[in-house]
């Protein structure tokens, strides 16, 4: 049952209010009793489908809670605002919105889903009334919302049966917390995703205010401005009067509602700045002077000006600068102590209505400008991210070495001067992966001490436990000058001539025409993402929705190719690869071409384990040449780019043993450089020799030094300890091929390239210890399972994937 929609405040009539403060009115006033609670708005504009696996019906239910455990004080649903209504001939809506007034709970209409990347919108605005009523104002604890994903399946008919249905145990949950200082004014986008089984975007943003509501009755509970001095703040126990104690607490709530009104007055102005559509406050703000509101309150008062601010003046200008220091300090304690207690009632009824009026103008706002407003709160959201989760992140800058060398008698590392043999072996020999684990772990127990203190919504996917998120080290790579051709270098003249222009190749391959090379023309987005050993083409579902969430126009391809092929010669795999990609392109092309025109091409990939290996063999076959130009994002997931000549899992390594003997795993072979007598007739070997990273805009490695399934020197291609001190033959070809894949990164081909190397550290206590732990499979696996490294990473550099 809806309760009755809150009084619209006519605000040039709280204007005359105020200029009659100055005579015997005040006097007579009594106060009625003033009732406070916070009105939290949500609208959910629209359901989009990114990865449900279950075709049914979806309902979006609501709650909102306290903190602290006070389950008797839940928001309480206010007012429903269906701002656009849906489509009454649509079969993928049913129903209406309801609210349950037993569990003061609200659910939008069940909508039917059916494929992927399908859009559903709900375009409702729900309003939840919390009360301060025994509670301190500002209050110091938070505010929980709760989203719960309801279904339905298909088979179910008729309205009772549905709702029947519906109304058992959520599929998903997902909670915010509303820290107590956004409580007093907030306005942000807020993207409910559940979890990684119930992959939506549920597009959504809230707005918060601090309101007041008069009832006449004075018998009713008495609020917390009000209360016993039993129930008084240990703030101001001690205090020799009752009625100062009650002062303070209605000094707390005029601050308090200044402080909501300005931050509303803000932000509405700052908004319709943005999205370049004004909102009409001329008239309010011409009328809004509090020196004038509290002038009359101390007048009407009789108090001293002088004696509240204490502020040493000369006599000569006291008179004329009384009204600039109301002005400046009426927020002050001093000056608003020395008001009555009937005074600061009158005050925050006044800017009480203040805010009444504000707060209506702005959701009116908001939903005639819904659009732009919230592209724009999105925005802010995605830039105001990058800082915040900034706490799981420790960022690093590190100059690339010239190269490494291999002569017995010179040094392992050549990095611009010379350097103490003895110094550098000593630091290489120390085990870098158990280094970036013990710097991971202390990170984390300084988080574990944080006191988080932000105005911002925090998602409690994240903020719940924030000892259980990933910690990323990310290390950025300053590119050094590519080292020249010398005795040294194991490229060729040949090698380093600039890459030809292949847009003529690209032409007689697609239908890009020169036409459509105009400026104008739309650019064609596509990331292919490629499993591992054994793998499936879903695999990499959750880093693609992340991506889907800072592009959705991207294209991307789930690669199948190779799924239950993955045993075989990479060189076979990576043909697949190649002629699935080359294949989808052309598709793609040639459907934007009969949209329009197409600019240019990002091509992107993504891979996992192997599935890295795949990717370049792929690059290297003659058939993705042409394409090779348009490489821009390439985001390796643990990938064995060196192989496993330095692994040192031992168990992990008898397994690839087995693998060998009894299944003759032919890529394991490769993998493993024991695919040919001569080291430098291997797979990997000449892989590493091919030009299959140069032609990248951006290349991000992450890797685990708990993944026990790829060597930690492989998966950032860096230099390990064991090749370090090894001068055999083996040791060479190892930093032969270390080498040839950094030359690549730091060839001329692009003029600004990134390079990252990302150490994502998973909080493993929930698996316990087990075999998967010990040998390093779960982290392996956790790359696949959870997408908070992801959005961690991806939504700190999102300019990566655009």
């Amino acid at each position: 049952m809806l309760r009755p929609l809150r009084w619209l405040i006519d605000f040039t009539q709280t204007n005359l209010t105020v200029k009659r403060l100055a005579n015997a009115e005040l006097r007579s006033f009594k106060p009625a009793m003033l009732d406070t609670y916070h009105e939290i708005a949500v609208y959910i504009h629209r359901f989009h489908n990114l990865d449900l696996f279950q075709q049914g019906w979806y309902q979006i239910k609501i709650t909102m809670k306290w903190e602290d455990g006070d389950d008797l004080v839940v928001g309480i649903p206010s007012r429903v605002v269906q701002y656009e209504a849906p489509n009454s001939g649509s079969s993928e809506v049913y129903g209406v919105w309801r609210i349950d007034d037993v569990e003061n709970s609200f659910a939008t209409q069940p909508f039917k889903i059916k494929y992927a990347r399908q859009d559903v919108p709900l375009s409702v605005m729900i309003a939840f009334n919390i009360s301060l009523s025994n509670r301190e104002v500002p209050s110091k604890a938070g505010v929980i919302i709760k989203f719960e994903l309801l279904y339905a399946s298909l088979s179910e008919k008729g309205r009772c049966e549905l709702q029947a249905s519906l109304s058992t145990s959520p599929a998903a949950i997902h909670e915010f917390r509303v820290p107590p200082k956004a409580l007093l004014g907030l306005h942000s986008y807020c993207p409910i995703l559940f979890d990684a089984f119930h992959s939506v975007l549920v597009d959504s943003s809230v707005h918060i205010s601090i309101l007041k509501s008069v009832t006449q009755n004075l018998t009713k509970k008495v609020p917390s401005i009000y209360c016993n001095d039993e129930n008084v703040d240990s703030k101001f126990v001690g205090k020799s009067s009752k009625g100062l104690d009650k002062v303070e607490k209605e000094v707390l709530l005029v601050k308090a509602f200044l402080t909501a009104r300005d931050i509303l007055l803000e932000e509405a102005q700052k908004l319709s700045r943005a999205i370049d559509h004004s909102i009409d406050l001329t008239d309010f703000i011409s009328q809004l002077d509090d020196s004038k509101l509290f002038g009359s309150l101390f007048h009407a008062n009789g108090s001293s000006i002088a004696s509240a601010v204490q502020r040493p003046e000369s006599a000569e200008s006291k008179n004329s600068n009384e009204n600039a220091n109301i002005f400046l300090d009426f927020r002050s304690n001093g000056v608003l102590m020395s008001l009555s207690r009937d005074s600061l009632l009158w005050s925050a009824h006044i800017i009480g209505d203040q805010i009444h009026f504000l707060w209506n103008l702005f959701l009116n706002f908001h939903r005639a400008n819904k659009t732009k407003i919230t592209e724009y709160l999105r925005e802010s959201w995605a830039k105001d991210r990058r800082t915040e989760w900034s706490i799981w992140m420790v960022h690093s800058k590190v100059e690339m070495p010239h190269h490494y060398i291999s002569s017995r008698g010179d040094e392992v590392l050549h990095h611009g001067g010379l350097r103490g043999k003895v110094s550098v072996l000593r630091k290489l020999v120390d085990d870098p992966s158990q280094a970036a684990a013990l710097r991971a772990e202390q990170h984390r127990r300084s988080i574990a001490q944080m006191r988080i203190n932000s105005r911002s919504i925090q998602d409690l996917q994240m903020f719940g436990d924030p000892s259980l998120v990933p910690v990323v080290i990310v290390e950025r790579v300053i590119n050094a000058p590519r080292r020249s051709c010398s005795g040294n270098s194991y490229f060729g003249h040949a090698n380093q001539k600039a890459s030809p222009n292949l847009l003529t190749e690209l032409k007689s391959t697609s239908k890009i025409s020169s036409a459509d090379q105009q400026v104008n023309g739309r650019v064609l987005k596509i990331v292919v993402f490629v499993h591992g050993f054994q793998g499936h083409h879903l695999d990499l579902r959750l880093v693609r929705n992340q991506w889907l969430l800072i592009d959705p126009k991207v294209e991307f391809l789930m690669s199948e190719a190779n799924e239950d092929k993955t045993s075989g010669d990479f060189r076979e795999m990576g043909n697949r690869l190649a002629k699935e990609v080359v294949s989808f392109v052309k598709k793609k092309t040639d459907k934007y071409s009969k949209s329009g025109g197409l600019r240019t091409i990002k091509l992107s990939f993504v891979g996992h384990s192997i599935g890295n290996v795949i990717i370049r063999t792929s690059l290297a076959d003659n058939i993705m040449e042409p394409y090779l130009r348009f490489l821009h994002t390439y985001v390796s997931v643990s990938g064995p780019h060196l192989g496993y000549l330095y692994s040192s899992n031992s168990l992990f390594n008898s397994g690839l043993w087995l693998l060998k003997k009894l299944k003759s795993t032919q890529c394991i072979h490769q993998l493993t450089l024991t695919d040919d007598a001569e080291l430098q007739n291997t797979f990997i070997f000449k892989l590493c020799q091919q030009k299959t990273l140069e032609n990248f805009r951006n290349i991000i490695l992450l890797s685990s030094p708990q993944d026990g399934y790829v060597p930690y020197h492989s998966a950032r291609i860096e230099l390990c300890p064991g090749s370090s001190t090894d001068f055999s033959k083996k040791g060479k070809i190892f930093l032969e091929m270390l080498n040839n894949c950094l030359d690549q990164i730091r060839s001329p081909s692009m003029e600004h390239r990134v390079f990252m190397r990302c150490d994502v550290n998973f909080n493993m206590t929930s698996h316990g210890k087990n075999l998967n732990t010990f040998i390093g499979r779960a982290a392996h696996i956790e790359f696949l399972e959870t997408d908070i490294f992801a959005k961690l990473i991806m939504w700190s550099f999102t300019e990566l994937f655009q």
